[in-house]
C-alpha cells in the first residue's frame, strides 16, 4: 500500500458544528476523507439526512453525493472508496474514533456586544470527552487573538485529562466562508492555517492543502491565524462605516453618494466600498472581539469602535430619512403603512443572524409606522423565533403601500413592479442604491 492511501486511511475527521460554515466544509473533506458531522439540532440532523440543506449553501444533489447512511468510521480498513463520504450524527458517540477535530460553532456577541464564547466551550466540551492520545482540535471559529490556547485548550485538557502538546495538539484555520456566495465556495478561497507547533501546523496545513484548490498560507502561529481573520472583518467595518459617513454628509447637501463614489471610483487604488447596514455574523460582530482583547490590554481602540457605533446607528438613520421623506410628501406618519422588502443580512441569502434590517423595522415601529415584512428568502418561522416578527414569505399584488423600503437586494425585488405596490403619494427609499427610476430616496 502505497504512503499516500496509508495516510488517507488514517485520516477521520468529525466536523463539530453544521451551520453556514460547518456544512460545506464536512461536504468538501468528505470527498476524500471519512467524515461524520456532529451537531446537537436534532431537527438540522434529519434535514440533512433526508438530504437538504435549508441554508442553500449546498443543492441537495451537491449534498447526496458525499452523504452515508453508515458512519464511515467504522469501515474496512482496506475499503479505500468506502471509507470516505459524510455522516451526518447528534450523537457524540459518533466521534468517538475521529482524530482530526473541527470546531466550526458561532462566536455571537450578547446584548452588550460583549463576545460570547458558550458554543465554543460547549464544543469543546463535547470534544473533551471525546479526545484521544495523538489527535488534534482545529478551530476555524473567529475569536480574539489567544482565545484557543487560553479560552479552549484549558476545557480540552480539563474534560480529557490529557496534557496540551503532548498528549493531543491544536490547530486553527479561520473560516472565510461569505453565505450565499455560489462563486467564492470554500474549496475557492485560499486558506490560512496554523497549529500549535511547527510540526503541527504542517499537518494541519497538509490536510487543507488536499482539498483547498485555492491553496493555504501556514501561518507562524495560531494567535497570527486568529488575529488575521479578525482584523479582515474589522477592516471591511471600518471601510464602510467611512462611506456610510460619507452618505449622511453628502445627504445633507443634497449630493448623490452613489454617484461621487462612481466618480472617485475611477481612479485605480480608490476601494469600491457602498454605504449600508453592517449585519450578519462577520463584520458586524468579529471588531467586538478585537476590541474586548484591545481593552483588557489596556488600550481603547478608538478607529475600531467608532466605526462599530457609525455602522450600528444606520438602521436608525434610514428610518429617519424614509419619515422624512414622508412628511415632505404630506404623508401622516403615525398609522402609515409600509412595507419592508427583505430581512436577511444580505441578498439572496437565508440567514437572518443579526440582521440590521431589523433595527430599521424598530425604529419605524416607533413612529407608529405598520409595517409588512415580505422576504422569499427568509424563513418566517426562524424570523419570528428570533425577532418576533411576522414575515410573508409571498406578496398580496392587491396591497398598496404609503412607503415600500427596498431593504435587502435580492434578484427578485429588482424587476418588482414598484408602481403596484405604491399609493398615488407615496414614498419609495432604496437602502442599496440598486433602482435606476422611480427612487425617493436612498444612502
Amino acid at each position: 500500500m502505497n504512503e499516500s492511501i496509508h495516510k488517507k486511511l488514517n485520516m477521520k475527521i468529525a466536523v463539530i458544528g453544521l451551520g453556514y460554515v460547518g456544512l460545506p466544509l464536512a461536504r468538501l473533506f468528505a470527498t476524500k476523507y471519512p467524515v461524520v458531522g456532529f451537531d446537537i439540532n436534532q431537527k438540522r440532523i434529519q434535514e440533512l439526512r433526508s438530504g437538504t440543506d435549508s441554508t442553500l449553501e449546498l443543492t441537495d444533489e451537491t449534498l447526496q453525493t458525499v452523504l452515508v447512511t453508515e458512519n464511515p468510521f467504522h469501515c474496512h480498513p482496506e475499503l479505500v472508496s468506502g471509507s470516505q463520504g459524510l455522516y451526518c450524527s447528534s450523537d457524540f458517540a459518533d466521534i468517538n474514533d475521529a482524530n482530526y477535530y473541527i470546531v466550526t460553532v458561532p462566536t455571537p456577541v450578547d446584548k452588550n456586544n460583549r463576545p460570547d464564547l458558550t458554543p465554543l466551550y460547549k464544543a469543546s466540551e463535547t470534544v473533551g470527552k471525546v479526545l484521544k492520545k495523538g489527535d488534534i482540535v482545529i478551530y476555524e471559529s473567529t475569536v480574539y487573538p489567544g482565545a484557543t490556547e487560553e479560552e479552549c485548550i484549558p476545557v480540552l485538557e480539563r474534560i480529557s485529562g490529557l496534557k496540551f502538546n503532548e498528549d493531543f495538539f491544536a490547530g486553527y484555520s479561520p473560516e472565510r466562508i461569505n453565505p450565499g456566495d455560489k462563486e467564492h465556495t470554500v474549496e475557492k478561497i485560499l486558506k490560512v492555517t496554523a497549529g500549535s507547533t511547527p510540526e503541527i501546523g504542517q499537518k494541519v496545513n497538509d490536510l487543507y492543502k488536499s482539498v483547498i484548490t485555492a491553496g493555504t498560507h501556514l501561518a507562524p502561529t495560531i494567535k497570527v491565524a486568529e488575529a488575521a481573520k479578525v482584523i479582515e472583518n474589522s477592516q471591511r467595518d471600518i471601510n464602510i462605516a467611512f462611506v456610510n459617513e460619507l452618505a449622511k454628509i453628502f445627504n445633507l447637501m443634497d449630493i448623490d453618494t452613489h454617484a461621487v463614489l462612481e466618480a472617485a471610483g475611477t481612479k485605480w487604488n480608490f476601494l469600491p466600498f457602498k454605504p449600508g447596514l453592517v449585519g450578519g455574523h462577520c463584520i458586524g460582530v468579529d471588531p467586538y472581539y478585537l476590541a474586548q482583547r484591545a481593552q483588557e490590554f489596556g488600550y481603547h481602540p478608538e478607529i475600531i469602535l467608532a466605526g462599530r457605533r457609525l455602522n450600528d446607528s444606520m438602521g436608525e438613520y434610514v428610518a429617519s430619512q424614509v419619515v422624512k421623506l414622508m412628511i415632505k410628501k404630506g404623508i401622516t406618519v403615525n398609522g402609515a403603512s409600509l412595507l419592508m422588502l427583505g430581512i436577511t443580512f444580505k441578498e439572496n441569502c437565508p440567514d437572518v443572524r443579526n440582521t440590521k434590517i431589523v433595527d430599521v423595522i424598530s425604529a419605524l415601529t416607533d413612529y407608529g409606522i405598520s409595517i409588512t415584512i415580505y422576504d422569499p428568502w427568509a424563513n418566517p418561522a426562524e424570523v419570528k423565533h428570533e425577532y418576533g416578527l411576522i414575515c410573508h414569505a409571498e406578496l398580496v399584488s392587491a396591497s398598496k403601500f404609503d412607503s415600500v423600503v427596498l431593504g435587502v437586494a435580492h434578484q427578485e425585488f429588482i424587476d418588482l413592479d414598484f408602481e403596484s405596490l405604491q399609493k398615488e403619494n407615496s414614498v419609495l427609499f432604496d437602502v442599496k442604491g440598486i433602482l435606476n427610476k422611480g427612487v425617493d430616496g436612498r444612502l
